[in-house]
């Protein structure tokens, strides 16, 4: 989508991994949120587009493939149940997105961060489907991961997601809702991109 747009895209989801990441490497408890804030606003996370696709740099140091795993993106959950660090991430995200021109993917972004955003879509896909995505993800990469055990991980983020106190999963009432259960991400992204541009958002 981004790069039909010419905009840039932001994951915010991979700044909560590498917070989840650095606070594992300093054995910071992922339920001490003290601990997690204050490690937090002491932490530099940039999202760099290269020909390779999207970096994630923390504090300077490239941990793309390593925030990847699906023990991270649970403890990434985990991580982003904190009231502060949302606090923290969100004014990041904020920032990085106040001069337009940017498609940000997150489970908050249109609830939360960007709630005045020129165009919001709550994209849908089954559990398993969407398992199954992030199975063949991994098996591409050579790594062994049980469908079963991948389907339970997600339905379990998606809970523990929809049901935190603090911006927790939800559709904004103006988000188009998309189900990509049947498309394939060429489909999906031509989808929004043709609404961006029904909506004149393009630049």
């Amino acid at each position: 989508m981004a790069e039909l747009l010419g905009y840039t895209y932001l994951d915010s989801g991979a700044m909560y991994r590498a917070l989840a990441l650095k606070a594992i490497r300093r054995h910071v408890g992922l339920v001490s949120p003290d601990r997690l804030e204050a490690m937090a606003r002491e932490t530099r996370i940039d999202l760099k587009r290269t020909d390779g696709g999207l970096r994630v740099l923390l504090d300077g140091e490239d941990v793309t493939a390593e925030i990847r795993t699906p023990e991270m993106s649970q403890n990434a959950s985990r991580v982003a149940m904190v009231a502060g660090v949302r606090q923290v991430l969100v004014a990041e995200q904020q920032r990085a997105g106040a001069g337009g021109g940017v498609v940000m993917e997150g489970r908050d972004i249109g609830s939360v961060v960007f709630p005045n955003a020129d165009l919001k879509v709550y994209l849908d896909a089954t559990p398993e489907v969407r398992a199954e995505r992030r199975w063949r993800e991994h098996r591409s990469r050579g790594e062994q991961v049980d469908l079963a055990h991948m389907i339970a991980e997600v339905r379990e983020r998606d809970a523990r997601d929809t049901e935190r106190s603090v911006s927790p999963l939800i559709r904004a009432a103006d988000a188009v809702y998309i189900d990509g259960t049947a498309m394939d991400v060429e489909e999906t992204a031509r989808l929004i991109v043709l609404l961006a541009r029904e909506r004149g958002t393009q630049n």
